[in-house]
């Protein structure tokens, strides 16, 4: 009997980069030996939102999530000894998109190799940033024009690379339902289509539309959400015919990788997140009529720090058990015909739809995205996800439910259970990127920076710029900020003045008795207790921050909310101008250390040092001591979900503090 033909498996993938460039490099070169198919770089925030390792706001962050690239020579030692030709790589990176494109490009110039063939993948949607991952750098309107230039560049000059990835992971992330995961993103694409159809000829359109990828996420309801994905897969298949007119199927085909949910992965009981990952791989490989094409898992322990290289194997291996021991790919679709996935299908893509109606009426999603009603629907879902947890009403095994454990040996020192980056590597990195521009010819980095900023102003396409502004050894942080004089800097909305708690979220007795301690306090004081949240470095990942941001406005403080990405220095100013009696940090870079420790020294120089500071975040317990040591009254981890608890601690630190 013949073997049956077996469909080829998905991209293989590992989200990856550190320290630096050389460190990530040797990590590349290890996992694609294990069998990994294509590389997913994973870029600091320093280069992630255009500063260099020596600016200020770098301060704690460089090499922390990702690797560090201020200049050619970064991506030099980044690709040394791979082939770009042959390689397919994504790039997560979104408002320094074009510079990091730019790089790799001239990388390979500089190699003699055919920029033609590069193949991979630029993620490139500033739309999610604004609402759940904080990267962003300008306006959504500059950042627009920006995206387009990437994809119009690409669709002539790299025909094989995806401009593009609309990305939905972060906002589930954030808190999407499945309908809005599948509304927002789509509605960008729109945006995103839109845009670029005035930039382009027309016979060129479909192949931009046949460029367009999905970055996507797959949560724990594994059947709702491979139903997710077929909706997509039906809402595309009806935009790009009724709205773009593309006559090729080929074209219009949905292409999506995918990273599972991170959301979901656990501090307690750590070793249970391996089995949730599985199981969200399952969503978005068991059918093939909306299988992904390229897959990266998280590691179980991502929860409590950064990875290292053990625990990305352990993730990488589940993927090729599934592709190459089962055998799901000798088959036709598996839900054909289903009477209960159709009728999913059907009703997620109805929802979905009426919400993508809503957003055009709203103008479209820049406006949607700049009035702030996205954001807020977000943060709503997101409370009430964060309510069901604490009521028991969503089980979280290991958290909310069967909490009973045995000691997991996999964390029996944690020190050595997550990667720990190297404090060196900051200043190393500095001293690096000065020897580069001392180096350099600084009359042909200021030629290159003018041109840029004057084909910026001009509304040219920044791309051919920003190559040779790559030649000529500019830098991240020179490129960002050339940018920044011609289209300004962004604040997002929060989302938290408007947005509100789940009906009962004001009305439980705990948060009842809190409401009247507090006005015992304010009494007491002579006006209303004032909490300070603020996310210091340049983490934007503030779901957490604004939860809480909102809670204790629920329970009765008065609350003072800037955002993201503030120094030290601002947050104590803050502190100090607004009187306020608590300040609580959301760190989740894991530059909690430098930051938070920053922060209390700042308020020390203020004068009030009394004011008590927590603060919350990825942080492991040798960590969690050495904040209490230094002062921080309490540290709060991914463990720590029920949020009214957590008011209770932040009411009794402020009477303590006043002897009520």
């Amino acid at each position: 009997m013949s073997e049956p033909k077996r469909d080829r498996p998905w991209i293989m993938r590992t989200y990856a980069g550190h320290s630096t460039a050389k460190a990530s490099n040797e990590l590349y070169r290890t996992n694609l030996a294990k069998g990994q198919t294509g590389l997913s770089v994973a870029f600091d925030l320093p280069t992630q939102t255009g500063y260099d390792p020596d600016h200020p706001l770098a301060r704690g962050e460089v090499g922390k999530v990702g690797v560090p690239v201020a200049h050619l020579g970064d991506m030099r030692s980044l690709f040394e000894g791979l082939p770009l030709e042959r390689m397919n790589t994504s790039m997560t990176i979104n408002a320094t998109a074009p510079w990091l494109l730019a790089l790799y490009i001239a990388l390979a110039e500089e190699r003699g190799e055919r920029v033609s063939e590069l193949r991979g993948t630029t993620q490139n949607d500033l739309v999610k940033e604004y609402l759940s991952r904080g990267t962003y750098v300008f306006a959504p309107a500059p950042s627009l024009k920006l995206t387009t230039d990437v994809v119009a560049y690409t669709v002539e000059h790299v025909p094989n690379w995806n401009p593009t990835n609309v990305c939905s992971y972060h906002l589930q992330e954030a808190g999407a339902t499945p309908v809005q995961e599948l509304a927002y993103a789509l509605s960008t694409a729109i945006a995103l289509l839109d845009a670029t159809r005035e930039r382009v000829a027309p016979e060129v359109f479909p192949e931009v539309v046949g460029r367009i990828s999905f970055f996507v996420n797959a949560g724990i309801r594994f059947v709702e959400e491979l139903c997710k994905m077929r909706a997509f897969v039906s809402l595309w298949e009806r935009i790009c015919v009724e709205r773009y007119g593309v006559d090729d199927e080929k074209l219009r085909r949905f292409r999506y990788g995918i990273q599972v949910n991170s959301l979901g992965l656990t501090e307690p009981q750590p070793e249970n997140n391996i089995i949730r990952i599985v199981l969200e791989m399952l969503a978005v490989t068991l059918s093939k009529d909306a299988r992904a094409r390229a897959v990266q898992l998280p590691a179980w322990n991502e929860a409590l720090g950064l990875p290292r290289p053990w625990d990305q194997q352990w993730s990488l291996r589940a993927q090729q058990i599934l592709a190459f021991e089962t055998d799901l790919l000798e088959h036709e679709d598996l839900f054909t015909g289903s009477v209960v996935v159709d009728a999913k299908v059907r009703a997620l893509a109805d929802e979905a739809w009426a919400e993508i109606e809503e957003i055009q009426r709203r103008g479209g999603v820049i406006a949607a995205v700049e009035s702030g009603y996205i954001k807020q629907r977000l943060v709503e879902s997101n409370a009430a996800r964060l309510a069901r947890i604490e009521r028991g009403e969503q089980v979280v095994v290991g958290v909310n439910r069967y909490t009973e454990t045995e000691s997991s040996p996999l964390v029996e020192n944690l020190s050595e259970a997550i990667l720990q980056v190297d404090p060196a590597v900051e200043a190393e990195q500095i001293v690096s990127v000065q020897r580069w521009r001392e180096a350099r010819d600084g009359r042909a980095v200021a030629a290159a920076l003018a041109a840029l900023k004057e084909s910026a102003a001009r509304g040219d396409n920044v791309m051919p710029a920003s190559i040779a502004a790559a030649h000529a050894g500019v830098t991240t942080g020179e490129w960002a900020a050339a940018l920044r004089e011609v289209f300004g800097e962004y604040r997002a909305p929060t989302g938290v003045g408007a947005a509100s708690l789940p009906s009962d979220g004001g009305t439980s007795d705990v948060v009842a008795r809190l409401r009247g301690r507090l006005d015992a306090l304010e009494a007491q004081l002579g006006r209303r207790p004032k909490i300070l949240v603020g996310k210091p470095g340049l983490d934007g990942h503030s779901n957490g921050a604004e939860q809480i941001a909102i809670k204790a406005r629920d329970v009765g403080f008065d609350v003072v909310y800037e955002g993201i990405r503030v120094t030290p220095e601002q947050l104590a100013t803050s502190a100090l101008e607004e009187g306020v009696h608590l300040v609580g940090l959301s760190i989740l870079s894991g530059s909690h250390l430098v930051l938070a420790l920053d922060v209390l020294e700042k308020l020390r120089a203020a004068g009030i040092a009394d004011v008590p500071v927590v603060v919350g975040g990825i942080i492991p317990e040798a960590d969690a001591r050495q904040l209490r040591e230094a002062g921080v009254a309490r540290v709060y981890t991914p463990k720590d979900f029920e949020l009214t608890r957590i008011m209770e601690d932040l009411v009794d630190l402020v009477a303590e503090r006043h002897g009520a």
